[in-house]
């Protein structure tokens, strides 16, 4: 439908309406609603406002000055929903709320212009609009509690239920969170999301809280359309996919306001009062098409196009107040056309607005680093007292040397001694203590509240760390095995990774996810349980990957992690070897040369490892062995096989997968002249073509090698070994290397 047709029939209606006798616009805009006149007024300028901010977009676009043309026109009764709460309650908002930012930013105080000028930046990509900074057109405002979001379909679902989680753990734990508590989360999606699996995550998450009593004070707010791009929604679908054990379902119509206000405020009410769910559902309808580029004639009867114009929320709302005496069609009309132009003059200001003009401009925000703070941070440990408390009395650096699973969980007790924010959780973790073990006792040391089974359901697991992140926790979430991972890869990529850059830095999610990862597990494996696939990580920008091998490094790391979580916001990965867990040996059983002594706090210091820091074993001048993961073992072993036989060898653990350490691997590699790659993950994709690759991109002009696993699923038992690298490939390769 054109921005022309929508913007006569307001107008030609507009012009027939007759003016009802005078009302007090202090009192109800009519009988059975308890929005005011004054109140309607306020809310018509804000759905005015956000329509003519669609008008502007394709007037933008026309002139080849704007770059985004999806809309809320149809929508504009969100305007209710967002002055039914709280200026300083969390929203994570939807392509289609922009008259819900504009009520927002009113409400918080700011001048109706300034909500204005924030969009008409984001679709210009102005450098200077105050959340992404020209990096994308979102709603978000750091001092209107909008956190932004580019979610994919209804990605953003779980991070809304992990934001309300936490507001309730916040306050639980007596650690201070980023909102008042009694606060409650917001969010809106369209009909068409209710069907992705990230929003069934979260609906499912919400009620399963819910089903075992515990708080959840999460608003969902579903613009229901009917339909999506150009897929209609089934009549009654929405309700029936809403209707869930333990969340409290509100319907309106979405084009009435009032209607929308009342169901908004008894909403609201609810989950603030019982903090518990509500799914509150609107009907609305889509005008002027899904974005400026769609033609809806395609795929739409006209009698259909002309039902949802006859529903205008616009124009619904202007005959109400008509009616009710509040204002005549001639001021309505001359209103309309003053903020038309006031609208579109701005829009024109906004286009020359200066631009992001580097590369380095562009990434600025991506992934912050403060390793002066990170090194200053990381060796914190608790009070003596309190560490005594923690272990019981016995301080596990007066233990015999540990294993690497009991160096992470020893790790693990000292943070959340010492960061009274910090929570673990996923599947397992509690009583149980992880499938490995890993988090045995924690729970019983420091409560349930800190450390927690969750559903098995890896979005789930996420979005409680996301929505935990952002509000100021320091979560430590656990996938139970690396393949597990990839079902939810999108909280990680679309989600957290991206809120930094989307916002500047404003809104970040610091978060530790430990993964039980890849393969070599004896007596127990298939493709689920063994998977060497780390690319999909790799190629997220800005994400920390660690990748731990001895139990000192990964105690030293984790502590890494989590220092550059609780500084600077990082996202952190950090994958756990299961082969390496209980592993105790090095060359021959009994050696207990895969044991290392657990660190006393005063020398965490000087044990600290930087992020981007690798770890050299040997000084041989022949030949270099880079691996990482379960090949730090395989290597050292054929190290020594090959230095008996007169090569000299060193290996070079890189510990962190990204960033990659280059200035230690380049300085490893022109030591020796000669570079073997011993790679665990697969031979396309894997880890090894992007250290080939930036040691030809540094000029390295030695030999290199490479050796990896096959391209391959990971079968089950014995069958594994023909597909995974072995310590006679790794051997081999070096001796072809070397002639």
């Amino acid at each position: 439908m054109a921005r022309d047709t929508v913007e006569t029939h307001f107008t030609e209606t507009v012009s027939t309406l007759e003016a009802g006798p005078a009302r007090d616009p202090g009192l109800p805009v009519r009988e059975g609603t308890s929005l005011t006149g004054e109140q309607c007024g306020s809310l018509f300028r804000r759905q005015l406002d956000s329509r003519l901010l669609d008008i502007a977009a394709r007037w933008l676009r026309e002139r080849d000055e704007g770059h985004y043309t999806i809309g809320s026109a149809g929508h504009e009764g969100n305007a209710a929903v967002a002055v039914a709460l709280r200026p300083t309650d969390p929203a994570l908002l939807h392509y289609r709320s922009g008259a819900f930012y504009l009520a927002r930013s009113e409400q918080a105080g700011r001048v109706p212009e300034q909500g204005i000028r924030d969009v008409l930046k984001g679709l210009t990509a102005a450098a200077d609009e105050p959340i992404a900074g020209g990096r994308h057109k979102v709603f978000g405002h750091p001092d209107l509690a909008v956190i932004p979001q580019t979610s994919t379909i209804a990605s953003h679902l779980p991070r809304a239920v992990g934001v309300a989680f936490a507001i309730e753990r916040a306050r639980a734990l007596g650690v201070p969170g980023a909102w008042p508590e009694d606060a409650i989360a917001v969010c809106s999606f369209g009909d068409a999301s209710v069907n992705h699996a990230s929003a069934l995550s979260g609906f499912n998450t919400a009620a399963y809280a819910t089903f075992q009593g515990q708080a959840l004070p999460v608003l969902f707010v579903c613009e229901d359309n009917g339909i999506g791009i150009s897929v209609r929604t089934p009549k009654g679908w929405v309700e029936a996919a809403a209707r869930r054990p333990g969340i409290e379902y509100i319907a309106a119509d979405g084009c009435d306001l009032p209607a929308a206000y009342d169901a908004a405020v008894e909403a609201v009410r609810h989950v603030r009062e019982r903090r518990s769910p509500v799914f509150l559902h609107l009907s609305t309808v889509r005008l002027m098409g899904h974005a400026g580029s769609d033609v809806e004639s395609a795929y739409r009867t006209q009698r259909e196009i002309r039902a949802d114009l006859e529903r205008d929320p616009l124009v619904r709302t202007a005959a109400l107040m008509v009616e009710a005496g509040l204002i005549t069609p001639e001021e309505l009309l001359t209103t309309y056309e003053m903020a038309r132009e006031h609208v579109l003059k701005i829009a024109e200001e906004t286009a020359r607005s200066p631009r992001l003009s580097s590369a380095k401009e562009v990434m600025e925000p991506i992934a912050p680093r403060r390793p002066d703070l990170i090194a200053k941070i990381s060796p914190m440990a608790a009070a003596p007292a309190d560490r005594e408390k923690a272990f019981a009395g016995s301080l596990p650096e007066n233990d015999k040397p540990m294993t690497l699973s009991q160096a992470v969980n020893r790790t693990l007790a000292d943070a959340l001694a010492v960061y009274p924010e910090m929570t673990v959780f996923g599947e397992d973790v509690a009583k149980k203590g992880g499938v490995y073990g890993v988090t045995r006792g924690l729970q019983k040391r420091f409560g349930a509240g800190r450390v927690f089974d969750t559903l098995l359901d890896e979005q789930a697991i996420l979005g409680l760390a996301l929505g935990s992140g952002v509000s100021k926790l320091l979560p430590v979430p656990e996938i139970q095995y690396l393949a597990y991972l990839h079902n939810a890869l999108d909280q990680i990529r679309g989600e957290a990774a991206t809120l930094s850059f989307f916002s500047r830095g404003a809104y970040t999610n610091p978060m530790v996810v430990r993964v039980a990862s890849y393969a070599y597990q004896k007596g127990f494996g298939g493709h689920f349980h063994n998977d060497n696939a780390v690319a999909a990580l790799r190629d997220i920008p800005g994400l920390v990957i660690a990748s731990p091998a001895r139990p000192d490094d990964a105690s030293a790391m984790l502590r890494t992690c989590l220092a550059a979580a609780r500084t600077a916001g990082s996202v952190c990965v950090f994958l756990e070897p299961i082969a390496l867990y209980h592993t105790r040996d090095l060359f021959d059983e009994g050696d207990g040369g895969w044991l290392a002594p657990y660190a006393p706090p005063a020398r965490w210091a000087e044990t600290h490892v930087p992020i981007g820091r690798a770890r050299s074993y040997g000084d041989g001048r022949d030949l270099t062995i880079v691996t990482f993961g379960n090949g730090v073992r395989m290597s050292l072993r054929a190290a020594v096989r090959l230095t008996q036989e007169g090569y000299g060898c060193r290996v070079l653990d890189l510990r962190w997968l990204a960033p990659l350490p280059i200035d230690d691997l380049l300085r490893a590699a022109e030591l020796t002249g000669n570079v073997l790659i011993a790679d665990e993950t697969r031979h396309s994709g894997g880890v090894s073509e992007g250290i080939v690759a930036e040691l030809l991109d540094a000029g390295f002009t030695g030999a290199i090698g490479r050796v990896t696993s096959s391209d391959s699923f990971i079968p089950l038992g014995r069958a594994a070994d023909h597909v995974l690298l072995s310590e006679e490939e790794i051997e081999q390769a070096a001796r072809k290397l070397l002639g």
